[in-house]
Formats: structure tokens, sequence, C-alpha cells
């Protein structure tokens, strides 16, 4: 597979210097220009179709959202904007398909759980870099850390994606894409102030000139003063303590067309957090505050080229993923940090060929090396080769089909063969879509799981652990009526996950022995009765079981309700209203010592307005939790009660000031 590799590069570097005349002494490629646009997408027979937004992650190929059989959520720029949505977990957490649960205040480690599946079963993208934590204990990504202010928009991909992304792709995909300069130098701020000592800032710059574009970006968010810890476990003696959580976070994206059919480009994202938490010890949670301090790195180059006309196009690049953690806690004796580190190096390539008027073959191969490093002491590496093809057709004018193949080679249990078919039809005299698909997915043992051993706990890794594996299908249709104002669609899904690690009989180790079946299914409405309202509902009813004893997994509630409204009062005046109502789920203590416990389901109400003061300055407010409901998720972490925030945000073209 290595092999596979080398020469899809070389294939490159050689189309590379005929095409634009290097033929001695080619450089090294530098890095990606973000989100580099593949072929053209494929091309809509029916122009009379609202096609929706266009979608990468499906087919690695630009596609509009109407033509995939893949379930897709896109959340956008202006929908993050209009809500005053300030990190990942508020952007997701009422996405269709996924139950999001977050311990307590911002900061608190953050898990998506996708149609049911495992935390650590949902592949992470920024900007192409993977961003899944190697050094975490199962390879699970923390949504918590990541703000909201420069993304672009994030693609929400359900159901098994192996055949194209391998590793921890079964649940899904989460595809965040940041903003790409274009245009005049345009300069934006927003300031922003609140309830729970909050104070955010961000500030940016972006634009083009000539074939060079740019986005640089900083944000910073503080959130104090929370309250996390119920009262009632708080051991006599002790004081319950707030937490305080603070993140900076450095964004830079840069693209240059070097010729005609030649462009480079790198993309960097740089978050430094620090939160302060109450941990527990035997008695209770701890009368100090633990201290964590995270930094995340992730970049990527890229180098992209087209050929013969946009026949043939292909990207190569390098991305690198740097984690390091550092956690103090006062309340141990010796008091000592303990610190993980995680890091990940990926080489990939890929390849789109359009045979022929609709008909594109993508092919790719990477090479990637996960290693860790932390204090215990325990240093380990995997690497990965695999290759991948798929064919993406139109068929017709209504017949549209995506089928990927995938091998992966890991050098420490083996190789592994997945697949996905997403086949849509749509019936524009009707304002149908019938959309399916079927495909496998795999989630490959953490390197904690296969090397990291606590002997003073009699607790072992198994180096000889295998893939949690799964199969998963889904099927549904979407419907429009009265020229698209109304739009409802209805998809069930249904997963079989196998081999999944979990503690043997002696929880002295790991061991593959679980088996769990994920189904259920996701229903909306979308109505825009006229131009300034748009409404918006959105249902998801899971079933999530463990088949080896048929109890409930932990932590999947089984309803999930949503409504979104946004109108536009005038044309300075925007109002946003959102109502998320989460159900009842099975829960354990929060020590872990009591389980099958039933936590209650909540409901929140969040508002917001803004209005255009003109000269490129809009004065926003908003609230959170307006019915003030005192929820914890999970249980023994409370949540914010009523939050009302405030603030500014300016956006300066300098196009308007050049006469």
């Amino acid at each position: 597979m290595r092999t596979l590799f080398q020469s899809c590069f070389f294939s490159f570097l050689v189309c590379l210097a005929s095409s634009t005349g290097w033929a001695q002494d080619i450089p090294p490629i530098p890095a990606p220009t973000p989100a580099p646009a593949p072929p053209s997408p494929m091309p809509s027979p029916m122009p009379s179709m609202d096609l929706g937004p266009i979608v990468v992650s499906a087919t690695r190929v630009p596609t509009p959202q109407a033509e995939l059989g893949s379930s897709v959520t896109v959340i956008t720029a202006d929908d993050i904007q209009r809500k005053q949505q300030r990190t990942l977990p508020e952007v997701l957490q009422d996405a269709p398909g996924l139950y999001l649960q977050q311990t307590g205040s911002p900061g608190g480690a953050t898990s998506v759980y996708l149609r049911g599946t495992n935390a650590n079963h949902t592949k992470v993208l920024i900007d192409g870099v993977e961003a899944n934590d190697p050094s975490a204990p199962d390879g699970t990504f923390d949504f918590s850390q990541i703000l909201a202010s420069d993304i672009e928009r994030v693609e929400i991909l359900r159901g098994p994606q192996s055949g194209l992304y391998g590793s921890d792709a079964i649940g899904g995909v989460i595809n965040i894409v940041t903003r790409t300069g274009s245009g005049p130098p345009q300069v934006r701020a927003m300031m922003e102030g609140g309830l729970y000592n909050t104070f955010n800032q961000t500030a940016g710059v972006s634009g083009s000139i000539s074939r060079f574009n740019y986005d640089v970006n900083f944000s910073h968010y503080h959130s104090g003063d929370t309250p996390v810890t119920p009262a009632d476990l708080v051991p006599p003696g002790r004081t319950p303590n707030a937490d305080s959580y603070d993140n900076k976070t450095y964004g830079v994206k840069l693209g240059a067309g070097l010729t005609e059919n030649f462009d480079v480009g790198i993309v960097a994202r740089y978050v430094d957090t620090s939160l302060l938490s109450t941990s527990d010890d035997f008695l209770g949670p701890e009368p100090l505050r633990t201290i964590s301090d995270n930094q995340q790195l992730f970049t990527r180059g890229t180098a992209h080229l087209v050929l013969f006309d946009g026949v043939f196009e292909q990207t190569a690049g390098l991305a690198y993923t740097n984690y390091h953690r550092n956690i103090f806690d006062p309340n141990t004796a010796p008091a000592a940090p303990n610190v993980y580190n995680g890091g990940r190096i990926k080489a990939d390539w890929t390849g789109n060929i359009t045979v022929m008027p609709g008909e594109v073959v993508t092919l790719g191969a990477e090479h990637q090396l996960d290693r860790i490093d932390d204090n215990t002491p325990v240093t380990a590496s995997m690497t990965n080769d695999a290759g991948f093809m798929q064919l993406q057709s139109t068929i017709g004018e209504h017949l549209f089909n995506a089928v990927s193949l995938r091998y992966d080679s890991y050098d420490r249990f083996g190789s592994k063969a997945t697949y996905r078919v997403a086949p849509a039809i749509l019936l524009p005299e009707t304002g149908s879509k019938l959309k399916a698909s079927v495909g496998t997915g795999f989630k490959a043992p953490s390197l904690d799981q296969l090397f990291q051993d606590f002997p003073a706990f009699n607790f072992f890794a198994n180096p000889d652990l295998k893939p949690e594996t799964s199969l998963g299908y889904d099927a549904g249709f979407e419907q429009a009526l009265l020229d698209e104002r109304v739009r409802f669609g209805v998809t069930y899904f249904h997963n079989d996950i196998k081999n999944l690690i979990d503690f043997n009989n002696t929880f002295t180790s790991f061991v593959n022995i679980g088996r769990a079946t994920t189904r259920g299914a996701e229903a909306f409405v979308a109505v825009h009765p006229f131009d300034p309202l748009t409404l918006r509902a959105d249902y998801t009813f899971t079933l999530a079981r463990d088949d080896t004893t048929g109890a409930e997994l932990a932590r999947r509630p089984k309803n999930k309700a949503s409504l979104n409204a946004a109108l536009q009062v005038n044309p300075q005046t925007s109002l946003t209203a959102a109502i998320l109502y989460v159900g009842p789920w099975i829960d354990v203590s929060r020590d872990g010592s009591v389980t099958g416990l039933m936590a209650s389901g909540y409901t929140l109400v969040n508002l917001g307005a803004s209005y255009d003061l003109g000269n490129g300055v809009t004065a926003f407010a908003r609230v959170n939790n307006l019915l003030n409901r005192h929820y914890q998720e999970p249980i023994g972490f409370l949540h914010q009660g009523i939050g009302v925030f405030g603030g500014v945000r300016a956006a300066f073209n300098s196009a308007d000031y050049i006469k």
C-alpha cells in the first residue's frame, strides 16, 4: 500500500512538472489551498428544482445536496451568526440525528453520539485535517475546544463512511470548513459580554489580491462562575466551586494560484485553553479545582493541479495534528501534573477523473502515522496505509449514485476493507426525492487501549485488539410542496456494530466482546410561508441497545426534537427563536459506581435579536435557556441557567471607502 501511495504522489509531481514547465528542481509541496475545488459539481439536469447547498464530504466531489443518497445536514456561517452561536457544541446542539453531551460548563468534555453510535465513532475533519485526538483513551474528539467565529460551514454526514474515510467513521463524519478570503480586504471584529462572567472577542481580516487569498482570525472566549456540582453531591465540610473556562484560538488560511491550473495553500489553527473544574475523590467532589491546560495544532498544506480542461484534477496534501494536555489536580499528593501528548502526520493524494459527463472516478491514497508520548511513561505509534476508489454517476435525468471501496492496512493489527453505496432518485415533476445508502465502518483500537498499562491498579493494555466493525443502512424520502415553500421528509436508519472494545470479565484489560444495534428515524418539516420568515422542525428517534445484555446504551436519548424560527422584521432587524427538547436517557452516577439511572429530559428556549446600526456596525443580544431550566447532563453535572448576553460586531469592506 505504501508503494501505491508513493506511485500516486510521484505521478502528481510528474504531471505538475510537465504542466508548469518545472521539469527540474521541483520544490517541496507547501500546503493546501483550503478546500480546493475538485471538478465542478456533478451536472444538474433539473434546474427548476431546488438542489440545496453544495456538499463536499459525502463524495469528496462538490455535489448538490439533493443529488446525494447520504443523509447530510449543512450549517452555514449565516446560520451560526443569526443564532449567535459561539462554540461548536452550540452549533451542533440541535442538529438532527445526533445527541451532544457536555459535562456541565463551557469547556467541559463534549461528546457526540451520532445515530446512537459511540462517542468515538465519529470522524472529525477541520479543513481536511483529521482532528480526532490520538492521545485520548479511546480516540474521542472533544468538541468543546472549537470556537465558531471563523467557521464557513459544518457538514454533518450520517451513516457509516469508512468506504471513503477509514477508521472512526462508524456513525458518520463531521466536516468543519473555515472561511476562505475573497474580494477586497475586509476587517471584522466582535465584542460580547454577559452573565457568568462572559467576555468574548473576535478580530479578523480576509480578502484576495490577484491570485492570492487570505483569512486571518483571532477569537477569545471566556466563561466563568458556572456552578457545575449539584449541592447534594458536595461532601460535608466542603464548599462547591464554580467552573471557569478560557479559550484563545488563532487561525490562518492562505492560498495562491501560481498558474491557471495549479494552486497551493496552507491552513493552520492553534487552540490554547484553560479549564478550572471540580474533580472527584473517594468522598466526592474535591475542595480544590483541577487545572486543565490544553494546546491543539491543526495544519495542512496542499497542492492542487487541474489537467486536460478539468477532466483530471488531483490534490496532494500533508497534514499535522498535535495535542498537548496538562492536567494538574492540587488535591493529590504528591501534587504533580499529568501530561499527555499525541500527534498525527498524514500524507494524502486524491485524483478525480471525469470519464464522461456525469461520471466521475475518484482515486485516493494515504499514509498516516499516529503517536502518543506521555508521563506514564508510554511511547507508542501506529501507521496506516490506505487506498480508495469511488464512482459517482448520473444515470439518465433522475438517478444518482455513488459507490466507494477502501482498503486500510495497519502495522499493528492487519488490514480492513470497507464499502459504501448511496443512490438517490429525483422526481422534479412531483418535487420528490428517494434516497438510500448501505455501507460498512470500522474503528481502530486506540494507542492507549493497545499499549497503556496501569500496573498499580492491575490493569493492562491489550496489543491484540482488533477493530470495531459495523454494517449500516438507511432509506428515506423528501417531498416539496407549494413551490418548495414546504418541505418534509423521513429517514429510517439501522446499524449493527460488532467487536466493540470493552473490559474483560475481571476488569484487568480490554477485549473485543461487545455487540450493539442502533436504529431509529429522522424527520423534518421546513416551512417558508413568506420571504421574511423561515421555520424548521426536526425530530430524531433513537433506539440503542447492547446486544449482549439487552440493556439500553447509556447517554442515548430516545427522543430529541427542535424548532427553529428566523424572522427578518425589516432590513435592519432580525429575530431568532430556538426550542430544543431532549428526552430522558439512561446514565450512570457521577462517580460511575451506580449504573442504569434514568436522567431527566429537559427543554431549552433560546432567543436572539440583532439590529444593523449602519456603516458596517450591528448590535445584538441573546437569551439562552429563557425558562431557566436547572438540568444535569450527564447526571452529576449542572448546566448554566438563564443567560443574557449582548454586544456589537463590525465588518468594514475597503471597497466601500475607495471612490
